[in-house]
C-alpha cells in the first residue's frame, strides 16, 4: 500500500507546499478569478500538447505563462473592467480548449481526470517537474518576498520606495501560472484554485503575521492532502476532490477559533 501511495502523497505534498505562500498573496491580494482563469487556460494546453504531440507539463507550463503575460498586457489597456477580462479569457480559454479537444479523433482524452485531476496516478518521474517547479517557486518568492509584501500593502508607496511594481506582479502572475500548470495534471483544472486559497484563507484566521500565515497555509494544504489521501483509500472516493473536501473541513473548523489575524 504505503509503495503505492508513496508518490501520490509526496506530490501532493509539494503542491501544498508550493500553494501556502503563494496561495497567500493570492489571498491578500484578491486574485482568486485570476486563478480560476489560469486554471481554465490550462484545459487549453492540455489539447494543444497532444494535438502537438509535445510534454504535457511542458504545454501546460507554456500556456498558463503566455496566458498571464497576455493578462497583463490586456490590464495595462484599460479595455474593460480586470474581473471582466477575466471572465471572457477564463471561459474562452476553456471552451478553446474543449473544442481542440474534440479534433484528437485517434486519441481518447479522460477529460474528468483532467478536469478533477487524479492525484492517484502521480508518478516519481512527475515529481522531478513537481520538485523543479516548488524550488523556483520558493526561492523566488523568498527572494522578493519583502518587495512583494510592500507591493501587497500600497503599490503607490512600493512605487515611491523604488520597487519595479509593475515587473513585480508579472512575476506573481507567472508564479501562480507556474504552480497551476504543475498542479493541474494531478488535481485537476476546476479545483486547483481552492488548494492556493482555502489553506491560505485558514490560515489567516489563526497567523498573527504574514510569514507565519504562508508558513501555517503550507502546513494546513500538507493535512489536508494527508487526510483526503486517507479519505481516498478507504473510501474509494477521487483523490483531489477529497483533498479539497478536507481543506474546506479544515477551513470551517477554523472558524470557530478567535481570529488573531493581522494580515
Amino acid at each position: 500500500m504505503i509503495e503505492f501511495l508513496l508518490a501520490p502523497i509526496m506530490g501532493g505534498l509539494l503542491i501544498a507546499a508550493i500553494a501556502g505562500p503563494l496561495g497567500s498573496f493570492v489571498v491578500w491580494r484578491r486574485m482568486a478569478y485570476f486563478g480560476d482563469t489560469l486554471a481554465h487556460a490550462s484545459l487549453l494546453g492540455l489539447a494543444l500538447g497532444f494535438l502537438l504531440q509535445i510534454d504535457l507539463n511542458l504545454a501546460l507550463v507554456i500556456t498558463c505563462l503566455l496566458l498571464a503575460v497576455l493578462l497583463v498586457g490586456l490590464q495595462r489597456q484599460h479595455l474593460v473592467s480586470t474581473d471582466t477580462l477575466l471572465g471572457i479569457l477564463a471561459h474562452s480559454a476553456l471552451s478553446l480548449g474543449l473544442v481542440s479537444v474534440s479534433f484528437l479523433d485517434n486519441m481518447r482524452v479522460d477529460l474528468m481526470a483532467y478536469l478533477f485531476g487524479d492525484l492517484l496516478a502521480v508518478s516519481f518521474a512527475d515529481l522531478t517537474w513537481l520538485a523543479i517547479g516548488a524550488c523556483l517557486t520558493l526561492g523566488v518568492l523568498a527572494y522578493y518576498w519583502e518587495q512583494l509584501l510592500s507591493m501587497t500593502v500600497s503599490e503607490e508607496l512600493a512605487k515611491v520606495e523604488g520597487i519595479a511594481v509593475e515587473k513585480l506582479r508579472l512575476l506573481l502572475m507567472l508564479l501562480i501560472g507556474l504552480v497551476i500548470a504543475l498542479a493541474m495534471k494531478f488535481v485537476g483544472a476546476l479545483i486547483i484554485t481552492s488548494m492556493l486559497i482555502i489553506p491560505a484563507a485558514t490560515a489567516r484566521r489563526i497567523a498573527s503575521t504574514p510569514e507565519q500565515m504562508a508558513s501555517f497555509a503550507s502546513l494546513i494544504g500538507m493535512a489536508a492532502v494527508m487526510l483526503g489521501m486517507a479519505g481516498s483509500w478507504f473510501y474509494d472516493t477521487p483523490a483531489g476532490p477529497s483533498v479539497v473536501v478536507a481543506a474546506a473541513s479544515v477551513f470551517m473548523l477554523a472558524q470557530l477559533l478567535p481570529s488573531r489575524s493581522s494580515s
